[in-house]
């Protein structure tokens, strides 16, 4: 996948594409469905499938230092997508003058001149220009003066017990993680949610109580519920291969007084110095809520009950990885084989 990073006039092979436009962070099933309607009509007219997005997210730039909220920062995101099958990825950084430009120039300036995409898929929901004053109707008709035609997904509809009929939203997705619902936050995502990040050095602590740990900060992603749970954890580097299995904690670490928010990760069987290494770390189940302990002895007898339910949890097939492999065009096309509430 390429990526570009500015508005600017694109070489004539990476032009003509079919664009997704929106922000798509989770990348849940309402998102799949835009970029796979997407990948339906380049597949159909032999075109590169695009998507369209900008970076910091929107809310980010208006609300700085507010929580964190963010499902999937760049990172995260651009490995979807690139996992889905898209061949472009136009990443416009959101700064004050993109804030500023009307939605009319949007068009005809970014998506028509610099760009030169000549299909855009959006939600129905999606606005864009200054003060979100464009939307699709808008896009339709400045779009056919430009010869960008236009499709438009309806809302997708949750099928995931307890939310079902409801509108699949990265809301959704966010209220499931902030109430320990790792696995119903995969369910409404189509895909294990994943924290990236680089393993620090910490007090290792967890060596001396026989359970070392590779800790990391969470970074822009939304803080989860604090507490205990089964995880899935891949390296790179030199430990690069099959998911390795554990259990890790969310949280401020209350029983020795520690202030700032971290991810610890325990590895079953596995001590290597991976210091340094990025590691994504995929959140299958919940175990219990964060607590402050006595002492030393009662915290290794908890843990090391901990790890006995983190390995019932990650033995059920029901929480097998394969249960939400990250989604592609192809799956998507196979499940899909007709158009789906496009207008």
């Amino acid at each position: 996948m390429q990526i570009f990073r500015h508005a600017t006039r694109l070489s004539k092979d990476c032009r003509n594409s079919v664009a997704a436009l929106g922000n798509f962070d989770g990348f849940h099933r309402g998102h799949q469905a835009i970029v796979g309607e997407a990948g339906r009509i380049a597949r159909s007219s032999s075109r590169q499938l695009a998507v369209f997005t900008t970076e910091p997210h929107p809310r980010s730039f208006f609300s700085s230092g507010g929580d964190r909220f963010r499902l999937t920062p760049f990172r995260e995101r651009a490995h979807l997508l690139e996992e889905f099958g898209v061949d472009l990825m136009f990443v416009l950084p959101f700064d004050q003058a993109l804030s500023e430009t009307g939605a009319e120039t949007f068009i005809t300036n970014i998506l028509a001149r610099d760009l030169g995409i000549s299909h855009a898929v959006i939600g129905y929901d999606y606005r864009f220009g200054q003060g979100r004053g464009g939307d699709a109707a808008l896009l339709r008709a400045v779009g056919k003066d430009c010869g960008i035609g236009v499709s438009v997904v309806e809302p997708v509809s949750v099928g995931v017990e307890g939310s079902a009929g409801e509108i699949y939203s990265s809301t959704l997705v966010r209220d499931a993680l902030r109430a320990g619902g790792a696995r119903r936050a995969a369910a409404l995502l189509g895909h294990w949610w994943t924290v990236n990040g680089r393993i620090i050095e910490g007090d290792k602590r967890g060596r001396t109580i026989g359970f070392p740990t590779a800790n990391m900060t969470l970074g822009e992603s939304l803080v989860p519920a604090h507490g205990v749970y089964a995880v899935r954890v891949t390296l790179e580097g030199q430990f690069a291969g099959e998911p390795l299995e554990g259990v890790a904690n969310v949280g401020r670490r209350p029983t020795f007084g520690d202030a700032g928010i971290l991810l610890e990760v325990h590895l079953f069987d596995f001590d290597e110095d991976i210091y340094g290494q990025h590691q994504a770390v995929e959140l299958v189940g919940f175990i219990r809520r964060e607590r402050k302990f006595d002492g030393i002895d009662a915290l290794k007898e908890q843990i090391a009950k901990d790890c006995k339910v983190a390995e019932r949890i990650l033995a059920d097939p029901e929480n097998a990885r394969s249960r939400f492999d990250p989604p592609t065009l192809n799956r998507y096309l196979e499940m899909f084989p007709d158009p789906q509430g496009v207008g």
